[in-house]
């Protein structure tokens, strides 16, 4: 019996055969954890009597679920994360200052590799899989119990295949790609623990971005992980060669649950409805809904190539005086480079209120917090009662185009119509 790509990782990782059920302890790469679980992984630590750490130079600690510090609870819990560097002797702790959101920062900086195994105490962990590696989320107890040995137990999860056809039309991003998934998956209905296994000519026209955005919303689906095929593309981003990674190829004979095809050349801009991130529709059928917020971030938004999309679309533009729109960069490094190309500037002049690389909006606890009777536009991956604010306001989940154009006519707007006056 062949084995998928995410059977061969695991398989690279133990060092010996393993197939789907089973339950195995696997070695992790790295391991990232972040501001609000480091008191309790601290503690969970020394309930284990653990002194000192396996590997600390591949524990990332990320402070980005906190801001700068909004108000005494989130500046304890990043001064909780300071003390647990100190406590265990981890060198990488990402600061303010030079901060990105967690996930971002695993894929840009390269703690994550092709072909690795790498976990992390946050639900979107999931979002490695865009260079190739197998990401996952793990619970507190989990991160301590890699932190202390090195390796985390798991059940290696059953795959499915998902086929990737055509090109990505005019208008049409990697958040779009995300939400006809979802559309097709559900909300946790089909792929629980699962993993979803991308294929086909269409990942081509597919950048590291557009990947990275995928995979992160996989986890709404409930997937274990999601990994996408190790290709020019990949080794340009990461280094190294194609060749390197030929053995992480599916077998003839894979054993797979199930199989899905998406067909980019039919694909046209999507918006997911209140109150869950499958709840997806066209753009052109919600056209015209009254907004009143926009919002591009999270660790499945404000990537570089988003950014100057948005600056594209509001170039020489204002946002209507009733408008707040947010942009929040996914790590400093991609707001020092928007800066540098003029993209932060055409937003300010906007009228868009850029803020330091963090969670930002996406959870409801920092900046742009939404109010009851608030319409919010977001690149971000989760529209729940609640989620970003006041359980009487709604969230439509969309890409940073759509965001973007919408915030600009104050209603829910095609972005090709927008980007159609730039030609």
């Amino acid at each position: 019996m062949g084995l998928t790509v995410t059977e061969k990782i695991l398989r690279k990782a133990c060092g010996h055969e393993l197939h789907q059920g089973e339950i195995v302890n696997v070695p992790v790469g790295t391991i990232m954890s972040i501001d609000i679980a480091a008191a309790n992984v601290s503690e969970i630590l020394d309930q284990m009597g653990v002194k000192k750490i396996k590997n600390p130079d591949r524990v990332v600690l990320v402070n980005d679920h906190c801001g700068v510090g909004n108000n005494l609870e989130d500046s304890t819990f990043l001064q909780n994360q300071r003390d647990f560097a100190k406590k265990f002797n981890i060198p990488n702790l990402y600061e303010i200052g030079r901060l990105g959101i967690c996930h971002q920062v695993m894929v840009e900086d390269g703690w994550v590799k092709p072909g690795s195994v790498s976990v992390g105490a946050d639900s979107h962990a999931i979002t490695y899989g865009a260079v190739g590696a197998f990401g996952s989320c793990v619970s507190e107890t989990e991160t301590a119990v890699a932190m202390a040995t090195g390796s985390v137990w798991m059940r290696v999860p059953e795959s499915i295949r998902i086929e990737i056809t055509g090109e990505l039309p005019f208008g049409c991003s990697g958040k779009d790609v995300a939400l006809k998934l979802m559309s097709i998956l559900g909300y946790e209905v089909v792929a629980p623990y699962k993993a979803l296994e991308f294929y086909g000519e269409g990942i081509r026209c597919l950048s590291i971005d557009d990947r990275m955005t995928i995979c992160n919303m996989m986890c709404e689906a409930g997937a274990k992980n999601a990994v996408m095929p190790i290709d020019e593309i990949t080794v340009a981003f990461t280094g190294g060669k194609v060749e390197e990674f030929s053995d992480l190829l599916p077998d003839g004979d894979a054993v797979y649950e199930d199989e899905y095809t998406v067909n980019l050349d039919d694909l046209e801009p999507l918006i997911a409805a209140p109150h869950k991130p499958s709840n997806v529709k066209t753009v052109r059928e919600l056209e015209g809904l009254p907004i009143t917020q926009g919002f591009v971030g999270s660790c499945t938004s404000g990537r570089l190539s988003e950014i100057a999309e948005v600056a594209a679309i509001l170039k020489g533009r204002e946002l209507p005086k009733d408008m707040i729109m947010l942009m929040v960069p996914a790590s400093w490094k991609i707001q020092k480079k928007a800066l540098e190309l003029g993209y932060i500037q055409t937003l300010i002049e906007a009228g868009v209120s850029v803020e330091s690389p963090s969670c930002a909006a996406c959870g409801g606890t920092m900046v742009g917090v939404l109010p009851p009777g608030a319409v919010c536009v977001s690149s971000s991956s989760r529209n729940f009662k609640g989620r970003m604010g006041s359980a009487d306001a709604e969230i439509y989940l969309a890409s940073a185009a759509t965001v973007a154009a919408s915030a600009l006519m104050g209603k829910i707007t095609d972005p090709r119509k927008v980007l159609q006056m730039e030609v």
